[in-house]
């Protein structure tokens, strides 16, 4: 199935795995790339060094296309660009809109940009910069989510840019890739979808978890780190919802003191880097710890399997999956499927 996003990046099919935190690792990556999907690599949890073995890794287990995620505003992002150009990797995507001057050095380089955004006006503005395609999320999409539902924010962006669109948010099948071309998209990203995967790396224990969850047990909270953030229902979420300020901050310096070791942050570390993930937001002191920790509470899920201790980030879909294939049977399967849907559609 040949669109703008296959044309673009040289993959098989329309369908890109999201560059997940502690989920998105070579393994995963390099499953996903040799099914024949784009796989994107997600970096913000590594140092520049492990990044480059990661993309090495990677490299070693396919000769597919595949990208690596990264945060635009790191410190350290112009060296994490030198090691995807020297690496020669085909697409850099951001979780944020990366500069005028970053898109440029990149393109330059040949490396495709594909920032996600969650606003039109988002989209224009990365379009106008150069960027090469947009992935678009609606609020079913899971981690840092905004409050317009994939559906209505689609079409406003498609009709905005002249770039290729990439769906995202609340998609598993074929018969949602079938529904974003109808939109006018070049394809979809999944992570959740791909979460749940058998090659995914995140303990089966955790993944039970999603696979046992209903609809209904996939919120959206602003108990963590201050911004809308939609993840399963978990024992530290259940217990910041209900907490009044001062229980929260309670149960917020608990959870930063069992990180702190983890994670090698003294306590004015953590609260100044909680500081300054404020970005002009009014922050709870428990938000501001949590913000700071964040990283390693999705570690502690996914990583670790400790789903008492930590936040499992995920979208609405995982309601309605109930199965671990290999990334190779679920990109097939969503392929064939998309192929029936479209064979069976009025004529």
């Amino acid at each position: 199935m040949a669109t703008a996003l296959t044309e673009l990046t040289g993959v098989r099919h329309p369908l890109v795995q999201t560059g997940m935190g502690w989920v998105a690792g070579p393994r995963l990556v390099s499953a996903a790339a040799n099914a024949g999907a784009l796989g994107i690599l997600a970096s913000a949890t590594m140092n520049p060094d492990q990044l480059r073995s990661a993309v090495r890794e990677v490299r070693s287990r396919t000769d597919r296309p595949f990208g690596v995620n990264l945060r635009a505003d790191a410190g350290d992002a112009a060296e994490r660009v030198r090691i995807i150009v020297d690496e020669g990797v085909r697409v850099a995507s951001f979780a944020l809109a990366p500069s005028r001057e970053l898109i440029a050095r990149l393109k330059d380089a040949g490396v495709v940009v594909i920032p996600s955004i969650g606003a039109r006006r988002h989209a224009e503005k990365v379009a106008a910069w150069g960027a090469d395609a947009v992935v678009v999320q609606g609020g079913e999409g899971g981690g840092h989510t905004g409050s317009v539902a994939t559906t209505v924010l689609l079409p406003q962006v498609v009709d905005a840019v002249d770039i290729p669109v990439i769906a995202a948010g609340g998609f598993f099948d074929g018969r949602g890739l079938v529904a974003a071309l109808a939109y006018g998209a070049a394809g979809i990203a999944m992570g959740t979808r791909f979460l749940l995967t058998s090659d995914s790396t995140v303990p089966a224990a955790v993944q039970d978890h999603y696979l046992a969850a209903g609809v209904t047990d996939v919120t959206v909270t602003t108990r963590v780190d201050g911004l809308p953030h939609r993840m399963l229902r978990s024992e530290l979420v259940r217990a910041l919802e209900r907490s009044g300020r001062t229980s929260a901050l309670l149960t917020a310096v608990r959870h930063a003191a069992s990180f702190r070791k983890l994670s090698g942050l003294s306590w004015a570390q953590m609260v100044r880097d909680g500081l300054a993930m404020k970005h002009g937001r009014d922050l709870t002191w428990s938000q501001v710890l949590l913000a700071a920790n964040t990283p390693m509470l999705l570690k502690a899920s996914m990583v670790d399997g400790r789903t008492d201790l930590g936040v499992m980030a995920s979208g609405q879909v995982a309601g309605v999956i109930a199965d671990l294939p290999s990334c190779a049977e679920l990109v097939d399967r969503i392929m064939a499927e998309a192929h029936r849907t479209l064979a069976g559609l009025p004529r």
